[in-house]
């Protein structure tokens, strides 16, 4: 039987510790979880790379891909998923932004730190941190993208309720799984930046209903 590499157990439960600490700081929100990410790679001496910040081939293939990635994914969310899951055509939650230019500052910043923040902790972070505690192999890859996801997703229940949590774990497994795929984490915030602007661009134009019914009517 081949032996465990010496201290590996040491670094699983690290990183299983560590999961736990940053979705505790997470409940605050995900800009709360990102600064305990950053604080503790600053603290163990993890490189950013760990993270999955590498290097893409190509940036403006990415930036571009992952633009009209995320794009397609909110309409078709919108158009048939969420009606598929008895979501409401509007998201009444945000209704003061339909029209409403003063808040759009604050909501385009809301989302776009939103995008970033949530990919760091939840496939940067946890994502990488899990497949560290549990080991390499397609499994493993595959184990890590739900329990991610999941965890995404719960994290959406205090503001978002049952719905919000059904979008999120969708959301959670594509993004997840892009990362895997891609191996690093600039596809799937820009993806995610692409799908949070595009929600406000539906909610502030008011068209959230004619899109939800485009297809099941």
């Amino acid at each position: 039987m081949t032996e465990a590499p010496a201290g590996a157990d040491t670094l699983g439960s690290r990183s299983l510790t560590a999961v736990v600490i940053v979705a505790a700081a997470s409940l605050a929100g995900a800009a709360a979880g990102a600064v305990a990410v950053l604080l503790w790679a600053g603290h163990s001496g993890t490189p950013m790379r760990e993270l999955g910040f590498r290097h893409p081939p190509n940036w403006l293939r990415v930036l571009a891909e992952a633009t009209a990635f995320g794009i397609a994914l909110r309409l078709a969310l919108e158009a048939l998923v969420m009606p598929l899951l008895g979501a409401p055509a509007v998201n009444t939650q945000y209704s003061y932004v339909a029209g409403n230019a003063a808040a759009l500052p604050g909501i385009v910043a809301t989302v776009l730190l939103a995008g970033v923040t949530e990919e760091l902790v939840y496939r940067g972070f946890v994502f990488e941190r899990l497949r560290a505690f549990m080991g390499p192999g397609p499994a493993v890859v595959r184990a890590s993208v739900i329990a991610s996801a999941v965890l995404f997703a719960l994290a959406h229940y205090r503001d978002q309720g049952a719905l919000g949590v059904a979008q999120s774990a969708i959301t959670g497994l594509v993004f997840a799984a892009t990362f895997a795929w891609r191996q690093h984490i600039w596809f799937p915030i820009v993806a995610h930046v692409a799908f949070n602007l595009t929600s406000v661009m539906l909610i502030y134009g008011s068209w959230e209903e004619a899109v939800a019914r485009a297809l099941l009517g």
